[in-house]
């Protein structure tokens, strides 16, 4: 699957460990390293629904985004990088139809 970045800086960042690790502490950036490789190594989606992480849709004022947990409070917020998202008759986006995502950061959900 194919992985953008929302901003140039967390490209940097996520592609050199060091700043990575810097910014996140060592064990973040390892998970978020190991995420990452996981979601470049599924084909689509759906690959992704029984990797280690709970990977969900977010609901509310963050419809159309993804969580992937992290650790602690600390999730990889994504969204699907297709105009327009495949949808499910019933709702919801369809994993099986979504090959390609965009990071939009990494961060507690729980705060907004």
């Amino acid at each position: 699957m194919e992985i953008g970045f929302q901003t140039a800086k967390l490209k940097k960042e996520c592609d050199d460990f060091k700043l990575l690790r810097k910014a996140y502490g060592e064990h973040r950036a390892k998970l978020i390293r190991r995420r990452l490789d996981a979601i470049l190594a599924a084909v689509v989606l759906e690959d992704l629904r029984n990797t280690p992480g709970r990977l969900h849709e977010l609901k509310g004022n963050r419809q159309g985004q993804l969580s992937l947990d992290l650790d602690g409070p600390y999730r990889l917020i994504l969204v699907p990088a297709h105009n327009p998202v495949p949808l499910r008759d019933g709702g919801g986006m369809d994993w099986s139809q979504i090959t390609a995502v965009t990071v939009l950061g990494i961060e507690d959900t729980h705060e907004h």
